[in-house]
């Protein structure tokens, strides 16, 4: 049976992972015509790429990963609502408030969080979020009209709300903006293949897959200066300003995460893991002082998969949790 935290986070990818037949994550899907997420279409989304403007209502509680213009209306107190926002790795989501009808003076709230908070748990973390966690909160009862336009940091957003008079609510508009150097990163499905860049950049970056996967590292490139790599040392990454470690666990926040495996050494080839944890994450370390890349690319992990591969394979982890 899933965690908790799983049921949740299927919660938010369920028609995601429906529209590619992942049956192992429609065990949850049972509420027929009032599921709370509704399925898109390719035809729907071929349509809205001829310059259509998607519009529906939102429901208390929601997923969203495609543009338009959404509108809650409360039709009964509704106490503890949330919208979470997802794009692909390369977008940022932006949030743009165009009606609100809410009772700030009553109690009614209505927040953009940069990220998304699950159980108290953050993605991404404070220690890989460029602003503190307190500025990743806007409040419009606190900013009204003075900020009526929110963008992430990353491919994910959310939006808690508090309605309690019947016929109150919002519309927002919501677009994706490209971002160059994608950092923190939540897939919206179990396989893929991305490579991570950071620039001369000091910041940790996490790459979070809500699934237990396959991941194969396929290209390593660390403290490269003026075309060489610098020497490393041989044993660990104690004390390394650059380095990629694997994470694994049963929430949302990589720093609350267990870790399975560092490295700190460039190499073109590969190094496979099987993880099976509720949440795996490929985090970055970078000092800011090189350009450094990682190509990695994975698959849900077949739970009857007991065969030895012969690529060079780490250690596996999480097993009992599956």
């Amino acid at each position: 049976m899933p965690s908790a935290f799983q049921f949740q986070c299927h919660l938010v990818l369920i028609f995601l992972a429906a529209s590619k037949g992942e049956t192992r994550y429609l065990e949850v899907r049972d509420a027929g015509e009032d599921d709370p997420f509704l399925l898109l279409s390719e035809d729907l989304k071929r349509e809205l790429s001829a310059g259509q403007i998607y519009r529906r209502s939102l429901r208390c509680i929601d997923m969203l990963s495609i543009e338009g213009q959404f509108t809650f209306t409360a039709d009964q107190p509704q106490l503890h609502c949330a919208t979470f926002f997802i794009g692909e790795p390369e977008e940022l989501i932006a949030i743009h408030y165009d009606f609100v009808n809410i009772d700030c003076q009553g109690g009614d709230f209505l927040k953009v969080f940069d990220g998304w908070i699950l159980k108290g748990e953050k993605f991404p973390s404070s220690l890989d979020h460029p602003l503190t966690t307190s500025q990743r909160y806007v409040d419009f009862c606190e900013s009204g009209n003075i900020q009526r336009s929110i963008r992430s940091s990353q491919n994910v957003a959310m939006i808690f709300f508090r309605i309690q008079q019947p016929g109150n609510g919002f519309t927002v508009t919501v677009k994706k903006n490209s971002n160059l150097f994608p950092c923190n990163v939540i897939s919206q499905t179990p396989s893929g293949r991305f490579t991570m860049v950071i620039p001369h950049q000091h910041r940790n970056c996490s790459f979070s897959i809500i699934y237990p996967v396959v991941i194969k590292i396929s290209d390593l490139i660390l403290g490269h200066l003026n075309g060489l790599f610098l020497k490393k040392p041989s044993t660990g990454c104690a004390g390394v300003g650059d380095f990629v470690e694997l994470l694994g666990g049963a929430g949302l926040d990589p720093s609350k995460m267990f870790p399975l495996a560092d490295l700190c050494h460039s190499f073109h080839g590969s190094a496979q893991m099987k993880i099976g944890c509720d949440n795996t994450v490929l985090r970055m370390v970078s000092s800011g002082k090189h350009i450094n890349r990682v190509t990695f690319e994975y698959h849900q992990l077949d739970l009857q998969e007991t065969e030895t591969r012969k690529e060079n394979s780490i250690e596996e982890f999480c097993f009992p949790s599956i």
